[in-house]
């Protein structure tokens, strides 16, 4: 099975009941985080599923826990070639990812624990 890259979700205001049609990015006066949207990349939409954002989430977690470990042996192995603050800054954002997703992992835990009890 092929993993799809990973695409960031564009809100829109669809319902005509509420105030306006701009993009939320467009009305905070710049995008989100820098990240642009689909159609300013060119790409075409795509419709991913659950299972596929969890498994786009988990690469990334992987991915970010491996970058540490390479800077790890990197110190170990060469010292002056890495800066403190980096692998620092490494660690914090693989720390995070792994709490958010084991946060997620235990809402949807849960949630399938109440919905098996409620039967």
């Amino acid at each position: 099975m092929k993993i799809p890259e990973f695409s960031t979700l564009q809100m829109t205001r669809t319902d005509p009941a509420h105030t306006g049609t701009a993009k939320l990015s467009d009305i905070a006066g710049a995008p989100f985080s820098g990240i642009p949207s689909a159609a300013e990349k060119g790409a075409e939409k795509t419709q991913l599923n659950f299972e596929d954002y969890l498994l786009n989430a988990m690469n990334s977690m992987n991915s970010q826990q491996i970058d540490v470990s390479n800077l790890e042996q990197q110190v170990l192995t060469d010292p002056d070639s890495v800066d403190p603050q980096d692998v620092t800054i490494a660690m914090a954002k693989a720390r995070m990812s792994l709490n958010l997703a084991q946060t997620v992992i235990d809402r949807i835990v849960t949630g399938w624990n109440e919905i098996t009890t409620t039967r």
